[in-house]
């Protein structure tokens, strides 16, 4: 109920301009991608013809378009990994211990390195004669001079690209996790442990339950995060070693390819998988559901 005098047109008003920003931003491409998937579009003259569902028979026949998917769906295995680790960072930086700050710092400061730079570093750490097969060497996984192409090879080569997207973003979660860790009152902790409960319990019956609802934000934005790769593949591999994803698709067809339509296909058809994989999750959620209505 609005307050005497203020108009209900006063609350659009207040919202219009990020409705305006969504508008133009979010929604106009997706329905524009929407109308692309079914069209042949010649960019030089700026004109499109409709052909039914030919890119979609394009996309049925390449075998690199349902490679891409796969890896997309493979680098969701990251989001369990990514919060395991950020998880246990931040029990592990959340002490108060002299000079825990400097950990803290040292863990997010792979967030706030441009992606591009990083993969710059991570090719010579991925390089043959690189750090990883010098240290996988020296402990005894590998006999000199047999480590894998990390770069060029199926199989390793998107296991590095979940190796860089790790050591990327395990920072980001650790601090949202520690956000959480903060928040949980300290009378539970000291009542569990004058009840007897030891560290074991008090993390499964405590702290596990207290951080639900940032356990379910965190994994929400790292399945985003994971469906989304692009960038990683774009810097580190370029493609190679068969790591494409999706989106690297998408952006490789239009871009690269110069077909517009098929890449608007490409991309519906993956935004009806990221559809599928957000329903599923939701379901999962149970009551920590954020879009679940209160009973």
């Amino acid at each position: 109920m609005a307050k005497p005098g203020v108009r209900p047109l006063t609350g659009w008003l207040f919202v219009a301009p990020c409705a305006l920003v969504f508008a133009v931003f979010t929604l106009w491409p997706m329905l524009f991608n929407g109308w692309l998937a079914f069209q042949d579009y010649f960019i030089a003259e700026r004109v499109a013809a409709w052909n039914d569902f030919a890119n979609f028979v394009t996309l049925y026949k390449s075998a690199t378009f349902r490679l891409s998917i796969t890896n997309s769906l493979l680098m969701l295995l990251t989001v369990p990994i990514i919060q395991a680790g950020a998880l246990g960072l931040a029990l592990l930086v959340h002490r108060k211990l002299p000079g825990i700050a400097f950990f803290r710092a040292t863990f997010y400061l792979p967030v706030v390195i441009t992606v591009s730079i990083a993969a710059i570093v991570w090719r010579y750490v991925f390089h043959y004669d690189g750090m990883l097969n010098w240290l996988l060497t020296a402990i005894g996984v590998f006999e000199p001079g047999h480590g894998p192409q990390w770069l060029d090879q199926h199989v390793p080569a998107l296991i590095a690209v979940m190796l860089f997207a790790f050591w990327k973003n395990v920072g980001y979660y650790m601090v949202l996790y520690l956000v959480g860790l903060a928040a949980i009152p300290r009378e539970l902790t000291e009542a569990a442990v004058l009840d007897g409960a030891g560290p074991r319990a008090r993390f499964i019956h405590i702290t596990l339950p207290m951080l639900a609802p940032v356990i379910v934000l965190c994994t929400l934005l790292s399945t985003i995060a994971a469906l989304k790769t692009f960038q990683e593949v774009l810097t580190l591999t370029g493609g190679s070693g068969e790591t494409v994803t999706a989106l690297y698709f998408v952006y490789n067809m239009a871009f690269s390819g110069f077909n517009f339509g098929a890449a608007g296909a490409a991309a519906l058809l993956f935004t009806l998988v990221c559809l599928a994989v957000a329903l599923v999750q939701v379901r999962v959620m149970g009551r920590h559901n954020p879009f679940r209505r209160p009973a």
